[in-house]
């Protein structure tokens, strides 16, 4: 067993030793819940995104809700993280897992992909430090830290449970936000809008087949709001690359929606792996505050649209589906390994192969979706960055019942993207992880676990 899986085993390990003294026993049909907070920010000096971190303008921080239906717990966080591939995504579920009492696979935990935040790789890591020859990277200790300092939190968070019996669903048009990337002439040539863009045909350009609804669930006892989670799909980046941490746009309307209202508020970031903000967004401190404040304006036409039912109960899906890696493209599997193990190679090349290499070693297990029903609201967890066809295609299929969609859980499989969006190339299928037939996959376990329309 290599030392990777080896980590990944006692971690998985260590909620089966835990599990049945951590869950009490609570009355049938008595649901409680618990949120928590905890600082995910990179110590100053560590790798932020691909440049080094200087400054902190907003903490990042991991928020996140305990659901406890007197049986078993469940739970969602979201993280203010840009990526979290391979073995870092299994550290942050499992450590959740056992400091709520509950299993791995009834955790979803999803970054909300701000590029002003990290991106890591623990696997490749890993994979790097076997040859000293190669320049530091990222900071294993300081995951450490940042995911014990979650489970604390967790952990904490238990003491707080208290009881709620309503769930509201709300939804509303945001405006002037989202813009689809992938930007077709009249003559049919691909553009790309990046996340900041300065070109004036490129912004004039139709915002494109984008998702406009934030959605919110609310949790409640009585007329007592305890919880806002908020779904969006859009790219939550205005600038990067400038050694600086922040919660970006979407972060500075959570958590102007919370000091204001007084309820936790969670942010998910949706199928957005083609969709930014380029288009409303010149990179200007002006353009952020804006986006800011119009998703902020969403989220309080969602409130104000909601309407509640009591929770009767609560419900937990999973499906594990085989991803089919790529090996072309530069994806090859031994020549990876022969660019990491080759000392004459450029560190910048032997990191990357030991970045694929990890993602082509993880994408032999199983990658596991989920769709938690809470009452009347139902949520769709799904790994990578997949393209918003994947957000329209699962809302499409009961198109009368409320489905919000959270897309960045485990980020091995890099784009999510269409069959035909190979075919038509740019930037997403190049990027992309895995080949052209796993929207065939994606969209048969979406089906089983959404139902057929």
């Amino acid at each position: 067993m290599s030392r990777i899986m080896l980590a990944v085993s006692v971690l998985v390990g260590a909620w089966v030793g835990l599990l049945a003294a951590a869950v009490p026993a609570a009355e049938q049909g008595a649901f409680r819940l618990a949120t928590f907070e905890s600082d995910a920010t990179l110590p100053l000096g560590d790798i932020l995104y691909s440049e080094t971190l200087q400054t902190i303008e907003h903490p990042l921080l991991a928020k996140g809700v305990v659901l406890d239906d007197g049986r078993q717990r469940y739970v969602l966080c979201a993280v203010d993280w840009c990526t979290m591939r391979n073995a870092t995504h299994v550290i942050f579920q499992t450590k959740i897992a056992t400091a709520a009492g509950t299993q791995p696979d009834l955790v979803a935990v999803h970054c909300v992909h701000q590029h002003t935040a990290p991106t890591f790789d623990a696997s490749a890591e890993q994979l790097l430090r076997q040859h000293p020859s190669l320049p530091p990277h990222r900071n294993l200790k300081s995951l450490d830290e940042i995911t014990d300092r979650l489970a604390a939190a967790v952990r904490l968070s238990l003491d707080r449970l208290q009881p709620f019996d309503t769930v509201g669903i709300g939804q509303a048009k945001v405006d002037r936000v989202a813009a689809i990337r992938r930007v077709f002439t009249p003559e049919g040539n691909l553009l790309t809008r990046w996340s900041s863009c300065r070109d004036p045909e490129l912004r004039a350009m139709p915002e494109g087949e984008i998702d406009p609804l934030l959605r919110t669930i609310t949790l409640a006892c009585g007329d007592k709001r305890l919880v806002r989670i908020h779904y969006y799909a859009t790219h939550p980046q205005t600038y990067y690359l400038d050694g600086r941490a922040s919660y970006d746009f979407p972060g500075m309307a959570r958590q102007r929606m919370e000091q204001e209202e007084g309820v936790f508020q969670m942010y998910f970031t949706g199928c957005a792996g083609d969709v930014t903000v380029g288009k409303y967004n010149a990179g200007t401190p002006e353009d952020r505050a804006a986006l800011a404040e119009r998703l902020y304006d969403g989220m309080q036409a969602a409130i104000a649209a909601t309407r509640t039912r009591p929770v009767q109960q609560i419900g937990w899906r999973t499906e594990a589906v085989t991803l089919r890696p790529r090996t072309d493209g530069g994806r090859d599997p031994e020549q990876n390994r022969l660019c990491l193990e080759d000392p004459k190679a450029k560190p910048e090349a032997r990191m990357q192969a030991a970045g694929r290499l990890a993602c082509y070693t993880r994408l032999q297990e199983p990658v596991v979706l989920s769709l938690l029903e809470l009452g009347p609201a139902r949520v769709l967890h799904l790994p990578g960055e997949p393209l918003i066809a994947f957000q329209h295609f699962a809302c499409g299929l009961q198109p009368d019942r409320f489905l919000a969609v959270a897309g960045y859980g485990l980020a091995t499989p890099g784009y999510i993207c269409t069959e035909r969006s190979y075919a038509e190339g740019g930037y997403e299928p190049s990027a992309s992880a895995l080949v052209p037939e796993s929207e065939q996959v994606i969209q048969a376990a979406i089906r089983r676990l959404v139902g057929e329309p």
